[in-house]
């Protein structure tokens, strides 16, 4: 009877062991997902707390003489004068009657510089197309200075302002007061390619450059993918060659994405002569770099599909390709779009291949075409973020905030599909 109380009291002794280790593996668990929740909620945080002013823009609207004479232009057409002609007087004797005062060569010089360096081009390109303005008065809104803008936006916080000087702040100060500086959504941002001025710069080269490239990417990665894929699970022979193959196909998933650049740079650009910094190029060796995912993905996805499918297709008379097209690949399906939108997206941020092919470029125009110049979202936020004026951190900072938005959407319709299409066997 003492033996079988001391084999019981052992037990209890080892279950209550057992228990207090499970509980300390889910405590253990517990910690680390609100380690890395904390760390998501930190990273937003500091990306939406630096980034939204960038959709923000800050604006002027003035009462500009269109005085030729003060321009020292006398005939918008012509191209001679037009090159000569100060466009930028008209704009500080505009800000000269809200302060009278600045009249000495040092005031002017600091109000010229609360406009922003394009303001002058407005009043150009204006003059030019609408030559019989000349001589009118004209209600024109202006971006401001990058440094007036980042001041505005940060009119709270003192080290925003270093470097305005006293008078400039004052001025800035009146002229919000006073409705003529404001705030508004930053379309600017949403419309234009990059920019020297951060206030001028836009994302919108970048956003294309990366449409037009992946879908280069999509175009070859997918098909090559699947057919790769289907190939290799349906009809290769089992021999050593296939063994060989498929073991470099998943070396190839784990291989550093520089490598491709690399490949890229020394085989399309150094062999076949392509030039840099284009789509096409950029989706070739994105297209390089996202295949192994999508040959392993979409092998995954054919080895899912019951034998019993295939045997009943056999059955009935069926070839083995059209067993193959008619029943494995749309059974498949599913699985193969999954792991290619993750493979995309995966793409879509993906910095290293591209600087080595040259689409750190500076873009100012929209891409118009798969062999146009071009950036890519990862790579415009890199160059932003290298720069050293405040707005171009603001600017980095919102490119973050579409990317993800991007990769997130791309992420959830990856989720969305294999929720709706996927059978469970």
């Amino acid at each position: 009877m003492t033996n079988q109380r001391t084999q019981a009291e052992i037990v209890r002794q080892s279950l209550k062991r057992r228990y207090r280790k499970e509980r300390r593996f889910r405590l253990y668990g517990m910690t680390a997902i609100a380690v890395a929740l904390l760390s998501l909620v930190v990273l937003f945080t500091d990306i939406i707390g630096k980034g939204y002013t960038g959709f923000i823009k800050t604006t002027m609207t003035l009462e500009v003489v269109l005085d030729g004479e003060q321009m020292y232009l006398e005939d918008p057409t012509d191209k001679d004068q037009i090159s000569m002609a100060d466009f930028q007087a008209p704009i500080i004797a505009a800000l000269q009657r809200y302060f009278p005062e600045a009249q000495s060569r040092k005031d002017v010089r600091e109000l010229s510089r609360l406009s922003g360096n394009y303001a002058s081009n407005q009043i150009r390109d204006l003059l030019q197309a609408q030559p019989e303005l000349l001589g009118s008065t004209q209600t024109l809104e202006f971006l401001v200075h990058d440094t007036v803008s980042v001041y505005v936006k940060h009119a709270d916080n003192p080290a925003y302002s270093i470097r305005l000087s006293e008078q400039q702040q004052r001025w800035v100060d009146e002229l919000v007061e006073q409705g003529v500086v404001t705030t508004s959504f930053n379309d600017v941002f949403f419309s234009r390619g990059d920019s020297r001025e951060p206030s001028n710069a836009g994302i919108l080269g970048a956003i294309v450059g990366s449409l037009l490239t992946m879908l280069v990417t999509l175009v070859i990665a997918f098909p090559t993918g699947v057919a790769a894929a289907v190939y290799l699970e349906e009809f290769a022979p089992q021999n050593k060659l296939t063994d060989f193959i498929e073991v470099n196909i998943n070396n190839l998933a784990a291989v550093p994405s520089i490598i491709f650049g690399l490949l890229g740079l020394a085989v399309f650009i150094g062999v076949f002569g392509m030039p840099r910094s284009v789509p096409v190029l950029g989706g070739l060796v994105l297209a390089l770099m996202t295949l192994p995912t999508i040959i392993i993905s979409s092998r995954a996805a054919i080895k899912s599909v019951p034998p019993s499918i295939r045997e009943a297709a056999e059955g009935i008379g069926a070839s083995k390709m059209q067993v193959v097209l008619h029943h494995v690949i749309p059974l498949a399906m599913p699985g193969m779009m999954t792991g290619s939108i993750i493979g995309m997206a995966q793409a879509l941020g993906e910095t290293a291949p591209l600087l080595l092919i040259g689409m750190v470029a500076f873009i100012v125009e929209v891409p118009e075409g798969f062999f146009s110049s071009a950036t890519v979202l990862p790579v415009q936020i890199y160059q932003w973020a290298s720069s050293a004026e405040q707005g171009f951190v603001e600017l980095a900072s919102a490119g973050i905030m579409i990317l993800l938005a991007f990769m997130i959407s791309m992420n959830g319709l990856a989720i969305w599909l294999r929720k709706r299409l996927e059978r469970r066997w």
